[in-house]
């Protein structure tokens, strides 16, 4: 499957459990520029609602979400 937004970073977070996934995705989105897209790869369910929360509270775009078969993809666009 192509990528409908090319991302300009992206974190493998699989494996990890919550909180994790949403903490290394702060820690990348921290040193990158405003506009430009981090692609997150997890596998914990939970971090579904941690990322839409998360891009919420902080401003940041949540472009995209895809689930499939346990693995869950985000492409966040900084704030």
């Amino acid at each position: 499957m192509s990528d409908a937004v090319a991302p300009d970073v992206e974190l493998d977070a699989t494996g990890l459990n919550c909180p994790l996934p949403l903490l290394k995705a702060k820690m990348a989105l921290n040193k990158m520029a405003s506009g430009e897209v981090l692609k997150v790869i997890a596998t914990d369910a939970g971090s579904q609602r941690d990322f839409r929360t998360f891009a919420k509270l902080a401003g940041h775009a949540l472009l995209r979400e895809e689930d499939e078969a346990g693995v869950f993809r985000y492409w966040l666009k900084k704030a």
